[in-house]
């Protein structure tokens, strides 16, 4: 049986919502992109490579430990990084302006 294959990010959002539904782990991808969004202002506000190097670090290493100990999945990143990237930050301003909660949907 194969894997289906996502195009677009409105047919790939709803597998990402399903691969995230474990509260600790949401709350682990919002702690970490969080951080990477600081990280990387400060970046650009001193063009210092330790801060952006900091911000992939820190998004990444947050949301791995939430797939790897808490979801017990395989990070969508492996197979659709760009969309994966995408629909993290959507998460994340959908849990920062409430129209979605860390607990996941039924």
């Amino acid at each position: 049986m194969s894997e289906k294959t996502y195009k677009t990010l409105e047919e790939f959002y709803p597998y990402y919502l399903s691969e995230h539904r474990n509260r600790t782990s949401r709350v682990l991808h919002f702690i970490g992109t969080g951080l990477a969004l600081v990280l990387l202002a400060l970046f650009l506000l001193r063009w210092q490579w330790v801060y952006l190097l900091l911000a992939v670090v820190s998004g990444y290493a947050f949301a791995w430990m939430g797939h790897f100990f808490f979801e017990r999945n395989r990070p969508a990143t492996f197979t659709y990084p760009v969309l994966s990237l995408i629909s993290d930050f959507r998460l994340f301003f959908e849990i920062l302006t409430r129209r979605r909660g860390f607990r996941a949907e039924s």
